[in-house]
């Protein structure tokens, strides 16, 4: 007896063994344990930041610096960060979402998707600013000197921006100016609850500098254990809420975000 091995005999077991794979590897990617929020899709994983670990200076393990987690940065489906999938996770959660229907948002260095989320809210405007504008839709603002009149926003957001300014103290008191009494604002940075001082120095210059000493060459500042007397003596007052009490029910593992990252919130008094 002989076997026929011609290609019309064996293409239906080679489409068997491809639509397996296909099915295997489509439960995989579609169906993985982890969850993005920013484009509501599963993934087997999250990715690094350029580098993982190995890329994260000394200096942010050895005051244990609380930041992005670049072991699970980015989703492999939207890209989206981790900083944005957490504030978008505190934001629902503690109905600040509410809050911005309606309202007059600032938002600085404005994230993809975390704008995206500010614009489905609905408010009544906005503006998306930055002083080095990358995109039409986002105007050139100076932080430390805002054309704004006075109470002209009801919510300011600041994701990772204050870190980069030169002077945080004055960036802060224009937030404060711009802010209706009673608005609110998201002041996200790193920090190390190492410090009892925020760490700060003129004469650090050179990104390499500011790598060492800041944990990133384009920071001019890192914060310590005084960031919350910094910001109250600026006139807000605290309404910060940490992981493991607004978000119990949210495994980080899963959603890809940084648990000891507090969410900043403040309000001005």
């Amino acid at each position: 007896m002989s076997v026929d091995l011609s290609i019309s005999n064996t293409l239906p077991f080679a489409k068997r063994i491809w639509a397996s794979f296909v099915r295997r590897y489509s439960r995989l990617v579609l169906s993985g344990p982890c969850h993005c929020v920013c484009c509501n899709q599963n993934s087997p994983f999250f990715l690094p930041f350029t580098g993982g670990t190995s890329a994260i200076p000394p200096v942010n393990y050895k005051l244990d610096v609380v930041g992005s987690d670049l072991r699970h940065y980015s989703c492999p489906k939207c890209e989206s960060s981790d900083r944005e999938r957490h504030l978008k996770l505190y934001c629902q959660k503690l109905e600040v979402d509410r809050l911005m229907a309606s309202a007059r948002v600032l938002h600085f260095a404005p994230e993809r998707w975390f704008a995206v989320f500010v614009a489905a809210a609905g408010p009544s405007e906005h503006i998306k600013a930055d002083l080095y504008p990358v995109a039409a839709d986002i105007q050139k603002v100076d932080m430390l000197a805002m054309s704004f009149p006075n109470a002209s926003f009801d919510l300011v957001i600041a994701n990772h921006v204050l870190e980069h300014v030169a002077d945080d103290a004055q960036a802060l008191s224009e937030i404060h100016r711009v802010l209706r009494p009673g608005g609110w604002a998201i002041l996200q940075t790193p920090y190390s609850a190492m410090l009892q001082t925020t760490f700060e120095d003129a004469g650090i210059v050179s990104r390499d500098a500011r790598e060492h000493a800041y944990g990133q060459d384009d920071h001019v500042r890192l914060y310590g254990q005084d960031i919350f007397d910094r910001f109250a003596a600026a006139g807000f007052e605290s309404r910060v809420a940490r992981h493991e009490t607004a978000l119990i029910d949210i495994d980080p593992a899963v959603y890809g975000v940084n648990p000891r990252e507090p969410f900043f919130l403040f309000q001005r008094a």
